[in-house]
């Protein structure tokens, strides 16, 4: 392998390339601080901020859908499951795509998603378009999170890689605490306007066009393809142009530099190639650690932050809509945002796998407190409120933001958008087994349902003690330029 990462030289002002892996470390360094760099990550986050409000608004409305279209449970939860398949479908297929095309032209594409989907949704003449609507939303969600990791990893620098892709969890609930926040004059609206509440439904969830529309307007306007996959696939020359526009730098390269498309081979898989090194030897610890952590936090968010209102409202055994409104919107901005945000300041520092195990620690001692407060009265019945508002901030704080970037720092350029994508996989699972895991147990035990849940974070927890793997202070995108086999002790 080799001796180390090359350093781009530097000549005055001039940054002289001389490899593909010049242009990774010159990011990875942290030594490029101006320029786009920081729009082009509030970019990315749009995208997240438009995953969480979609999936939140058509969550809300789903009572409401099936009062409007006089559905059976059955077809109920099969209008609930569609955004989740069309979320697979897209995972599956959109991280592959997005190491193949690059990280620009998929980001630019999966912005139509949103925008046709959207507006479908709200004018859904019947349960079938609905249903197909909702699909196309999910295939769009599904590609937008790996190639959103893509980019918030390859526009950070080595140091400060870990926090700037947790900044996608305090995004989340933010894009969550919004949702609800919108539904208060929506609601007040339908109130003073005497209209069928079952229709508000269709307000709050064809507004998600709107910041879909102007993501894609600032997305044309100030991101550019990702350097480093740039430099792999399009050659130096194109990875230089993107340095100068996004970091204003003198960037040239070197008349003796090795073109990286001449090993193209290296970096451009197919599925099957890119799924096999995913889980062959050396990134198969990393794979399955990724996996579990982010099927886990899937099912823990699935099955108590989706239905977190609903929750609060059985714990103070009451049943109005205002309330649920309330509720949702204080848990999510005060315990979701900060707890998210603390999560990204703690994981450049101790890293997302213990981070991930403090977090699934405290989901599960919630769970267990919750679970047995669950049918007391006055000032305990509270408490219990509280409690999962501590549990929703254990989850945001570890594994709900440290699952992905789990998976983002674990993998190289070459095969980072396939790593997230597959990862998904293990998301989109554990959201469906969640989604009807909660009703189910709901019914039959009401809210002591969460003293079953708890064995979700208990075997997280224990798979994490057993794999060590952690990408925390390790230079993962070395990996891409090595030329000689790993030494077996080396391998996580």
């Amino acid at each position: 392998m080799t001796d180390g990462p090359v350093s781009p030289v530097q000549a005055g002002k001039k940054i002289v390339l001389r490899s593909a892996q010049d242009v990774t470390e010159l990011i990875n360094s942290g030594r490029l601080r101006t320029g786009k760099s920081f729009a082009i990550t509030l970019i990315a986050l749009g995208g997240i901020f438009l995953d969480a409000y979609d999936f939140t608004s058509v969550a809300f409305g789903m009572p409401y859908i099936a009062k409007d279209f006089h559905l059976t449970p059955g077809m109920l939860a099969f209008v609930s499951a569609s955004i989740m398949v069309g979320a697979l479908v897209g995972s599956v297929f959109g991280g592959y795509f997005v190491d193949k095309l690059g990280r620009f032209k998929v980001f630019m594409a999966d912005m139509v998603f949103f925008v046709v989907a959207a507006i479908a949704c709200s004018l859904a003449p019947d349960v079938w378009t609905l249903i197909i609507a909702r699909f196309i939303m999910g295939v769009g969600i599904g590609v937008d999170f790996p190639v959103a990791f893509s980019f918030l990893a390859e526009y950070a620098s080595r140091k400060k890689k870990g926090g700037t892709v947790s900044l996608w969890q305090p995004m989340w609930y933010v894009a969550v605490a919004s949702t609800f926040a919108l539904l208060i004059p929506v609601y007040f609206l339908f109130q003073s306007m005497n209209w069928g509440e079952n229709q508000m439904w269709r307000i709050v969830v064809g507004f998600g066009a709107v910041p879909a529309i102007l993501i894609m307007v600032f997305r044309q306007k100030y991101m550019a393809e990702s350097p480093s996959w740039a430099a792999q696939n399009l050659g130096l020359h194109e990875a230089a142009k993107i340095l100068k526009g996004t970091y204003s730098i003198d960037a040239e390269v070197a008349p003796d530099a090795v073109d990286p498309r001449a090993e193209r081979k290296q970096f451009q898989m197919t599925l099957t190639q890119a799924w096999g090194k995913l889980v062959g030897r050396r990134y198969r610890a990393r794979t399955v650690l990724a996996g579990v952590i982010n099927a886990g936090q899937a099912m823990e968010y699935y099955a108590v932050g989706f239905f977190v209102g609903q929750i609060v409202l059985a714990m103070l055994h009451t049943q109005n809509v205002m309330t649920n409104i309330i509720s949702s919107l204080i848990l999510n901005l005060c315990f979701g945002v900060t707890g998210g945000f603390l999560g990204a300041k703690l994981s450049g520092k101790i890293g997302p796998r213990k981070l991930s195990l403090y977090g699934f620690c405290g989901t599960f001692l919630c769970m267990i407190i919750a679970g047995n407060l669950s049918n007391v009265e006055g000032i305990w019945s509270w408490v219990g409120a509280l409690v999962i508002g501590l549990l929703i901030f254990c989850h945001a704080a570890g594994p709900g933001a440290q699952g992905m970037t789990m998976a983002t720092m674990s993998y190289p350029t070459s095969l980072r958008g396939a790593g997230t994508g597959f990862t998904q996989i293990g998301i989109r699972l554990g959201a469906i087994a969640g989604l009807v895991f909660w009703p189910l147990a709901t019914a039959a035990w009401g809210t002591k349902a969460l003293l079953v849940l708890a064995v979700v974070p208990a075997i997280a927890i224990l798979v994490i003690l057993v794999n060590k793997w952690d990408p925390h202070g390790r230079d993962v995108d070395a990996e891409d330029y090595e030329t000689e086999p790993v030494p077996a002790l080396a391998r996580p």
